[in-house]
């Protein structure tokens, strides 16, 4: 009887492995973020929070209808007044820093003209566009508030200088201050040990890939990993603004250049505080007697909270319904999770101008949203 000695190869073996990994570098993992599924488990899980399905279909076909009629594309974002007009490096830059800082603009002051506020070129700014308004005010005032090289610079990028950079025309000064100094920092150190300093290197990185780069977004910088744990699930992934970056550029760059992602269509929407307040206007969304009655009287919800957590899942999933809904009645419509959040969100805005907020948002303080 022959047996193989310990120094003898198994080349029965060896050729196997070998094409194993052919096959599998051949054939590279398609990037998936799992957004979608974590907030799938959450609806299934929920306690305090519920979909109404009739809703849901009437708030499909009315989302259509709106969308269609005011032309609802790409084109949208670089129609906001504020908004970079340039297709180059510079935009890409200045979308990063946005998102890096896109989180909690909300104002604990009831009366509007104690809130928080940016004022640029004789117009006042609040919420997001107050930040938006900020970046483009310190760019005309030479302060390079969207390089890299200047958040790692502490002796030019001072806190004073940032304290200046988000001043207010009220008393009350931007949410989180310290938190979104802390996140420049971090990420400027990110960009200088792995990116050369370039945020398009990170887009490069990703090969394109929406998916790809929310998943970088989330592994290589940690104030972009939205993450929560719910039930008996170790982890959920929201993501907020790590898709909402990826989506930005998407809709700047109008599916090119720098924007161009094969497969944008993997974005969930962003789970935040307005679009689950327009869905529970709707009707969509139904809260637990409690947890309505928190949002009501604007009590706070901490980050983490299993009402937050359902919320937010919530509010993914049923956005997906409401795109499978316009799909299926439209097949041909040019639609995804970002056009229906983009809508969502602007639709709420101006509801909230025009005093139209049925239901308050609810209140958490947080760094994802």
């Amino acid at each position: 009887m022959l047996t193989m000695s310990d120094d003898e190869p198994d080349h029965d073996l060896l050729d196997f492995l070998r094409q194993h990994f052919q096959k599998t570098s051949v054939a590279p993992a398609i990037p998936e973020t799992h957004v979608l599924e974590g907030a799938e488990y959450v609806y299934d899980n929920a306690i305090d929070v519920a979909l109404d399905s009739q809703s849901t279909i009437a708030a499909a076909a009315m989302i259509y209808e709106q969308m269609q009629k005011k032309e609802y594309s790409t084109k949208t974002w670089s129609s906001h007044e504020l908004h970079p007009q340039t297709k180059d490096e510079s935009t890409v830059n200045f979308i990063f820093t946005l998102d890096l800082l896109n989180f909690s603009f909300w104002s604990e002051r009831i009366e509007q003209e104690e809130r928080f506020a940016v004022e640029y070129k004789g117009k006042s700014y609040t919420g997001y566009k107050s930040l938006v308004a900020a970046l483009q005010r310190a760019l005309d005032e030479d302060i390079p508030i969207t390089s890299s090289d200047f958040w790692q610079n502490e002796d030019e990028c001072t806190e004073e200088v940032l304290r200046h950079v988000f001043r207010s025309k009220t008393e009350e000064e931007i949410p989180l201050f310290e938190e979104r100094v802390k996140c420049l920092r971090e990420a400027g150190q990110v960009l200088y040990e792995k990116y050369e300093c370039r945020f398009s290197n990170c887009i490069k990185a990703a090969n394109y890939s929406a998916a790809a780069l929310v998943n970088l977004l989330a592994a290589d910088f940690p104030c972009f990993n939205d993450v929560a744990k719910y039930e008996n699930r170790k982890s959920v992934r929201f993501l907020k603004r790590a898709q909402i970056c990826v989506a930005d550029l998407w809709a700047a760059f109008e599916g090119e250049s720098y924007g161009e992602f094969d497969d944008i269509d993997k974005l969930t929407i962003f789970a935040d505080y307005r679009v689950p307040q327009i869905l529970n206007t709707l009707g969509c969304l139904w809260y637990s007697p409690q947890l309505q009655s928190t949002i009501n009287s604007m009590k706070m919800i901490e980050s983490g909270h299993p009402w937050e957590i359902q919320m937010r899942g919530c509010t993914i999933w049923c956005v997906e319904l409401i795109r499978r809904e316009i799909k299926r009645k439209h097949p041909d419509a040019k639609i995804n999770a970002v056009l229906i959040d983009f809508f969502l969100y602007d639709t709420m805005k101006e509801r909230e101008a025009a005093g139209q907020e049925e239901i308050p948002h609810h209140r958490t303080r947080s760094i994802w949203y």
